[in-house]
């Protein structure tokens, strides 16, 4: 990950987009891409889908990169591709998971992060009150969020207990009335 520490983003000769989501986002995020950077700069593609969306060039296909080396093999092609700028969805499905985390620490380039709406940031420095708005979102503590989450903090330990407590009582009833074998 290139330009973490800096907000500027570099103009790209190509753009890779890293389709972690649905088909939907990538049909929004690629045209306001291409709207902001020029339409004259070509999209790669990091799918897990069979079929590739209207507007990209070149489509990485990652159901065909079995096995740890064949893994490595493509980051190193598209390192090779030397791609200035590299966007990923990070909506709320689990797709791609590994593969987008292992892209965007590999790949020396700007990173867009693309959210559910196909709306994007800067992943760097001077874009961190964002990137902690959305980590506070994705992990359910923005705004009213923390406060049950604190108090599911609290409650578990004496709802945790209380069943132990019962089960205990069923079992030690049981026994008694069966009578200990």
């Amino acid at each position: 990950m290139r330009y973490f520490l800096r907000r500027r983003i570099p103009q790209p000769s190509r753009i890779l987009f890293v389709e972690s989501g649905s088909r939907r986002i990538t049909d929004i995020a690629i045209p306001r891409l291409g709207a902001q950077f020029g339409a004259g700069v070509p999209v790669d593609l990091v799918t897990c889908f069979a079929d590739a969306p209207r507007g990209v060039s070149q489509v990485y296909n990652v159901n065909g990169y079995h096995g740890r080396e064949r893994r490595f093999a493509l980051l190193r092609e598209l390192r090779a591709h030397g791609y200035a700028v590299a966007a990923i969805v990070c909506s709320d499905e689990p797709m791609l998971n590994k593969w987008k985390w292992v892209l965007a620490a590999g790949l020396p380039a700007k990173i867009l992060v693309v959210n559910e709406n196909g709306d994007y940031f800067c992943l760097d420095l001077g874009h961190w009150p964002h990137i902690r708005r959305f980590l506070k979102h994705r992990a359910g503590v923005a705004d009213a969020g923390i406060v049950r989450a604190f108090a599911r903090i609290i409650v578990f330990p004496f709802a945790f207990s209380y069943l132990l407590l019962y089960a205990a009582a069923v079992h030690f009833r049981r026994a008694l009335y069966r009578g200990f074998r």
